[in-house]
């Protein structure tokens, strides 16, 4: 996946979303996020009532949505929890060990892509879902929210597409930090791919003196799931819905592999990040329409008159 675009494009739309100002969004917005882990614990209201005109992203909310994603993305490693850095130990030793199968997935891959014209094929198609492809899903899915006026959609969609963006700002990132060397591109003395991670802004350069692309995370994959998680998490009392989503977003990152272009362990890591890109951008949203809905105060007692039955009656409101 091409990353300059993506890192130009995000540098642009963090500029516009940290320039707005109305009602100091974004400090409320920082301000909530401390006290939720924004990869999980947080209850968020899905119910299609939950998106109306008060909670619907605007033009200007979107970006400072955005730039709160991001900012949020980039300093999560400093608000990490002692729980949350047992996951990571975890997940750490999980990535570690399949560091193991990164050279026998490869060459098991590239086998099947020899036996099996089919393989070649449908990998080229599924892994063009993790790029372009994707791009046109999301946008039918937002001209549908749109022309039939289903703000659930048209909400899901926006959040998709800053899932999409952050997703793809951050594994760029990462790609410029760990200088992979990708399993399409050989040693010329060796004649062999090894999964070497060369460091910071340096993955290698292929045979014809071409500086190589990092593989590590895989970006179609990171995007993928990233997206994918938005559509699981809102529409999660449709159970085929995250199905759909999850293994769509798997076979994007299988085809990856298929591909010859990454490595599992690039693969599993862009699955990862994408998950949590997803959740988090979710997670900002619903504390973003809390702070937009209309707030009724709690603990309080109105006196109201109902007119039943040719009577007239007093009664009393008590608000939880």
């Amino acid at each position: 996946m091409r990353k300059e675009p993506i890192v130009i494009a995000c540098l642009f739309l963090t500029a516009i979303g940290f320039s707005q100002k109305p009602d100091t969004l974004i400090k409320k917005l920082d301000s909530l996020s401390k006290k939720t882990d924004s990869a999980g614990g947080q209850k968020n209201n899905i119910n299609p009532s939950a998106y109306n005109e008060n909670t619907k992203i605007t033009f200007s909310s979107y970006f400072i949505l955005l730039g709160s994603d991001l900012k949020q993305e980039i300093t999560a490693p400093f608000h990490l929890k002692h729980k949350d850095w047992l996951y990571v130990g975890e997940f750490a030793v999980v990535e570690g060990g399949l560091f193991f199968a990164d050279e026998p997935v490869q060459r098991y891959a590239l086998g099947l892509r020899n036996r099996n014209a089919a393989v070649v094929n449908v990998s080229k198609y599924v892994t063009r879902f993790g790029g372009a492809y994707e791009a046109y899903v999301l946008a039918s899915l937002g001209a549908y929210g749109f022309l039939f006026k289903n703000e659930k959609i048209k909400t899901t969609t926006l959040l998709a597409t800053q899932a999409y963006i952050t997703g793809g700002a951050m594994e760029s990132l990462l790609k410029l930090i760990s200088g992979r060397q990708r399993p399409s591109f050989y040693d010329p003395n060796s004649l062999e791919a090894e999964p070497k991670f060369r460091g910071p802004f340096n993955s290698g350069k292929d045979i014809y003196g071409n500086r190589i692309n990092s593989s590590f995370p895989s970006g179609h994959t990171t995007v993928a799931f990233a997206a994918a998680t938005v559509f699981a998490m809102e529409y999660k009392n449709h159970p085929l819905i995250p199905i759909l989503s999850y293994s769509a977003a798997t076979l994007i990152g299988l085809s990856r592999i298929t591909e010859n272009v990454h490595w599992i362990t690039d693969v599993v890591a862009g699955a990862a990040l994408g998950y949590l890109t997803g959740r988090q951008v979710v997670n900002n949203y619903h504390r973003y329409s809390k702070l937009k809905a209309p707030k009724q105060k709690k603990n309080t007692v109105s006196f109201n008159l109902q007119y039943n039955y040719h009577q007239l009656m007093p009664g009393l409101v008590y608000n939880f």
